[in-house]
C-alpha cells in the first residue's frame, strides 16, 4: 500500500523537508499552464472591442490547412495565444490561423462587423462556427474585388451575425504576401459609423494638409520657378500616393478589380517616393555645386530606386516591398547625412531640413518595424508614416520659405553694401567709367577695324569687301557713275613660296598691297585681299577704259618695283581681270565677280602679267 507524501517525509530532518518542498514547488512552477482560452464576451453597451486579448494563432507554414484540419488543431491545443498581445509577425510564408470565442450578451445588438485593420492582405477566409455544428464562410482581402465587400470600406470586413447568449468560434484565415498583421476589432453598426466619420476627418485633414502644400507651392513654384519647389511638389505628391496605397484607398478609387496593381503599387509607389525625395534634397542643399561627392552618391541612389521601381512589376510582392521598406531607411538616412554634412560646410538653410527628415525618418522606422514585426501594433506605429510626413511635409515647405528669404536677405544686403560703396566712391568711379568709356570706344573702334582688315597686308578682308561693295553698288545710282570691279593675282605666287620661303612670300603680298593701295586709293577706298595671293579693288570710274587705265597702272607698278628681302631682289608680275557696269545697268555683286574672275582666267591664260576685260557686258 503507497504511503502518502508527509507520511514519506515524515522521517526525514526538518531542513530535508523543506528543501524537498521546495524542489517540488519549483517543479509545479515550471509545468506548462495549459489554460483554455478566454471568451470574448460582447457586453451591453459596448461598442467596439479588440480581439486580440483573446487571440490564439496557428502558423500553417505550407499554407495547405484546410478548415477541417484547423478546426482538429484548435481541439487538439495547437493554437497559441499571441505573443504579448502583438498582432503583428512581419514578412512571413504559409498561412496564419487566429481563433477566437465569441459570446454575444446584447439581446439587441445580433449583428456585427468584423474589421481587420490592415489594409495590404491578399486572402482572408473567416468560417463562424455555432453552436450546433454548422460553419459559415466568408472571404476577403485585396486579390478579391473591391465590390465584393460587405460594406464599402478600405479594410477588409466582414459580417457577423452573433446570437444572443451563445458562444461561437471564429476563424480566421490570412495568406499574404505582405506584411502579416491581423488586428481584428468587432464593431456595432453604430460604432463602425462613428469609426468612419472619425477615420474621414482625420485621414481628410491629412490629405487637406497635402492638397493645401500642393497648391501653395505650386503657385510660387509658377512665380519663383525654382527647381526646389518643383521637385518638393513631385516629392508631396508621390508620398501622398504611397500613404493613398498603404490606407487602402487605392484599391478602394483606383484599382478595385486589380489585384496585381494592388500588390505592385505599393513598391512601386515606394520607389517613386524615394526618387522624388533624393532629388529634393540633391536640389535644396545645391549638392552639384557644394559636394560634388554627395552629388554622385545621391545621382546612385536615384538610380538604384529606378531600377528597384522597374523590377516591381515582375519581382514578387513578397520580395519586392521588404527590399523598398528596408530602403526607404537607407535612402532617408543618406538624406540625414547629407544634411548633416552640408550644415557643417556652413550651409544654413539645412537646419530645417535636417529636422524635418529626422522626423520623417522616426515615423517611418516606426511603422518599417511593425511592418516587420518587431513594434507592437498601436496609434503611433499604425499612423507613424502620416505623422511623420505631415511634420515633415510642413517642414520642408518652411524650409524652402526659409531659404528663399534667406536668399533674398542676402541679395539685398549685396545691393545695401554695393550702394554704398558707389556713393562712398562715386566720383572717383564715374571718373573711372568716363575712362574706362573712352577706352572701350577706341578698343571698339579698333576691334571692328580690325575684324574687317586682313592681319598680314592691312587690306580689308573678304568679308569686309563684300558688304562696302553691296553698299558701293547701292549708293552709286545717286552719282550716276559706272562701277569697276578689279581682280588681281600674282603670278607664280607659289614658285616664289617654294624658292623663297613663306616669309618672303608674306613679304611679297605686303609690297603687292601697298603698290595696290597707292595707284588706287586716289579714287577708291577699297582694296581688300580676297584670299591666297589674290587682290581685288573695287573703284567708281568714267567707262571701261577708265577702268582699263587703273588696272595698267597697278599692273605696272608691281611690275615695276621688286621686293627687298634679305639681300635679294624677288621680282612680281600680276594678273587682273577687269569687268565694268555702267550707272544705267542693274548687276549682282556675285554676277560682277564671276565676269571679273573670268576675265582674269583670261589674262592668265593669255601668258599672265597682263589685263583683261570682261567679254560679257551684262
Amino acid at each position: 500500500m503507497t504511503r502518502p507524501l508527509h507520511g514519506h517525509l515524515h522521517g526525514l530532518p526538518w531542513h530535508a523537508r523543506v528543501a524537498c518542498l521546495l524542489v517540488l514547488l519549483a517543479l509545479w512552477l515550471a509545468l506548462p499552464v495549459m489554460a483554455a482560452p478566454s471568451t470574448v464576451q460582447l457586453t451591453p453597451g459596448s461598442g467596439s472591442i479588440p480581439l486580440s486579448p483573446a487571440l490564439q494563432y496557428w502558423h500553417d507554414k505550407d499554407g495547405t490547412a484546410n478548415v477541417d484540419r484547423a478546426l482538429a488543431g484548435m481541439a487538439a491545443g495547437s493554437f497559441k495565444p499571441l505573443p504579448n498581445g502583438n498582432t503583428a509577425f512581419g514578412f512571413q510564408k504559409g498561412a496564419y490561423w487566429f481563433h477566437a470565442t465569441v459570446e454575444n450578451l446584447q439581446r439587441d445588438e445580433q449583428r456585427w462587423i468584423l474589421i481587420q485593420e490592415y489594409a495590404l492582405s491578399d486572402k482572408l477566409d473567416l468560417y463562424l462556427r455555432y453552436p450546433d455544428g454548422h460553419v459559415e464562410h466568408q472571404a476577403g482581402g485585396d486579390h478579391l474585388p473591391f465590390a465584393e465587400r460587405h460594406i464599402r470600406y478600405r479594410h477588409p470586413n466582414f459580417r457577423l451575425d452573433l446570437p444572443a447568449g451563445e458562444r461561437i468560434d471564429l476563424l480566421l484565415r490570412v495568406q499574404s504576401e505582405s506584411s502579416m498583421q491581423v488586428p481584428l476589432v468587432l464593431y456595432t453598426p453604430r460604432a463602425f459609423s462613428e469609426l468612419l466619420r472619425d477615420t474621414q476627418l482625420s485621414n481628410g485633414l491629412y490629405y487637406g494638409i497635402v492638397l493645401a502644400l500642393l497648391c501653395y507651392n505650386l503657385v510660387l513654384w509658377l512665380m519663383l520657378r525654382d527647381a526646389s519647389y518643383f521637385w518638393y511638389l513631385l516629392h508631396t505628391g508621390a508620398f501622398a500616393l504611397v500613404l493613398f496605397t498603404l490606407n487602402g484607398y487605392g484599391f478602394e478609387y483606383l484599382w478595385p478589380t486589380s489585384a496585381w496593381l494592388a500588390d505592385a503599387s505599393v513598391p512601386i509607389s515606394i520607389c517613386l517616393a524615394l526618387i522624388c525625395m533624393q532629388l529634393f534634397s540633391r536640389s535644396y542643399l545645391d549638392l552639384r555645386a557644394r559636394w560634388p561627392l554627395g552629388d554622385n552618391i545621391c545621382l546612385g541612389v536615384i538610380g538604384f530606386f529606378t531600377l528597384l521601381g522597374f523590377a516591381s512589376a515582375w519581382l514578387p510582392y513578397s520580395v519586392a516591398t521588404p527590399v523598398a521598406s528596408r530602403a526607404v531607411l537607407v535612402g532617408v538616412l543618406w538624406i540625414i547625412t547629407a544634411t548633416i554634412v552640408m550644415f557643417r560646410r556652413g550651409y544654413r538653410p539645412a537646419a530645417l531640413l535636417l529636422l524635418a527628415w529626422s522626423l520623417f525618418l522616426s515615423g517611418t522606422t516606426a511603422y518599417t518595424l511593425l511592418a516587420f514585426g518587431l513594434l507592437p501594433q498601436n496609434f503611433w506605429t499604425q499612423n507613424g508614416v502620416q505623422i511623420g510626413s505631415a511634420l515633415e511635409l510642413l517642414l520642408l515647405s518652411l524650409a524652402l520659405g526659409s531659404r528663399y528669404a534667406s536668399l533674398r536677405e542676402e541679395n539685398i544686403r549685396l545691393v545695401q553694401d554695393t550702394n554704398e560703396q558707389l556713393e562712398r566712391g562715386l566720383v572717383e568711379r564715374t571718373r573711372e567709367l568716363r575712362t574706362a568709356m573712352a577706352q572701350l570706344g577706341e578698343a571698339n573702334v579698333k576691334l571692328r577695324d580690325f575684324a574687317r582688315r586682313d592681319p598680314l597686308t592691312g587690306c580689308f578682308n573678304r568679308r569686309h569687301f563684300h558688304e562696302a561693295f553691296r553698299q558701293l553698288l547701292a549708293s552709286r545710282r545717286h552719282t550716276n557713275r559706272s562701277v569697276a570691279m578689279l581682280l588681281l593675282d600674282l603670278d607664280h605666287f607659289k614658285r616664289i613660296n617654294d624658292q623663297y620661303g613663306h616669309q618672303a612670300g608674306d613679304a611679297c603680298l605686303i609690297h603687292a598691297a601697298r603698290c595696290i593701295e597707292h595707284a588706287a586709293l586716289s579714287r577708291t577706298d577699297l582694296v581688300a585681299r580676297y584670299g591666297g595671293e589674290e587682290f581685288v579693288v573695287a573703284a567708281a570710274c568714267k567707262d571701261a577704259q577708265d577702268a582699263l587705265q587703273l588696272a595698267e597702272a597697278i599692273r605696272f607698278r608691281i611690275q615695276q618695283a621688286p621686293v627687298q628681302y634679305e639681300g635679294r631682289n624677288i621680282r612680281l608680275s600680276a594678273s587682273i581681270g577687269i569687268h565694268t557696269v555702267p550707272a544705267d545697268r542693274e548687276l549682282s555683286a556675285e554676277d560682277i565677280i564671276r565676269l571679273a574672275d573670268e576675265a582674269l582666267y583670261r589674262a592668265k591664260d593669255d601668258g599672265r602679267n597682263c589685263v583683261r576685260h570682261a567679254i560679257a557686258t551684262t
